[in-house]
């Protein structure tokens, strides 16, 4: 409990973020958090318990994206856009509209352009520790956060005009009759 204390918040947020649903990113996290405690006795240098838990996670998420490959066909969880925030300040409501947004560009991300942006962007990993954590070189890490931050600027650019098209008032004509 001690390893993980200062990593926990970081730990779960990045399983949310990697997923495509809340739910899915807490079961994630408890999964990595049993596997993690089953292989501790693995772990030589407590000094690294930070980057080997987070090898542990996205080993998890990878092998969870294989197993259901059909699921990134599914409709991304609406809940916390369609729930009313009547008690929210506007700012409060504007914070959770930008996040509502980001989580929707980003589970539009395969999943290795996903991890690469959420480790290096949010959990602060540099390049070096994202590629042996994904076991790739560290131009193919850097390939990934920017082929990932490309299609995350065109998936901004179409909720844009998709929210400045609705906000367009519609007209009706009516047909008359000759």
């Amino acid at each position: 409990m001690t390893l993980l204390e200062p990593i926990h918040e970081s730990a779960v947020a990045t399983a949310r973020r990697l997923s495509r649903t809340t739910g899915e990113g807490d079961d994630l996290y408890q999964e990595a958090l049993l596997r993690a405690f089953r292989n501790l006795p693995s772990l030589r240098d407590e000094s690294r318990f930070r980057s080997w838990f987070f090898a542990v996670l996205l080993s998890l998420h990878r092998s969870r994206s294989r197993r259901a490959f059909w699921k990134r066909f599914l409709p991304l969880d609406e809940a916390s856009s369609e729930h009313a925030m009547p008690t929210w300040s506007a700012a409060d409501q504007d914070e959770a509209a930008r996040a509502d947004r980001a989580s929707k560009a980003l589970a539009l991300l395969p999943a290795v352009q996903r991890e690469a942006i959420v480790l290096f962007e949010m959990n602060r990993f540099s390049v070096a520790e994202i590629a042996q954590l994904q076991n790739v070189s560290e131009s193919a890490v850097k390939s990934r956060l920017a082929r990932g931050r490309e299609r995350l600027r065109g998936a901004y650019r179409r909720m844009e005009r998709t929210e400045v098209a609705s906000e367009r008032p519609k007209l009706q004509f009516e047909r008359t009759p000759r």
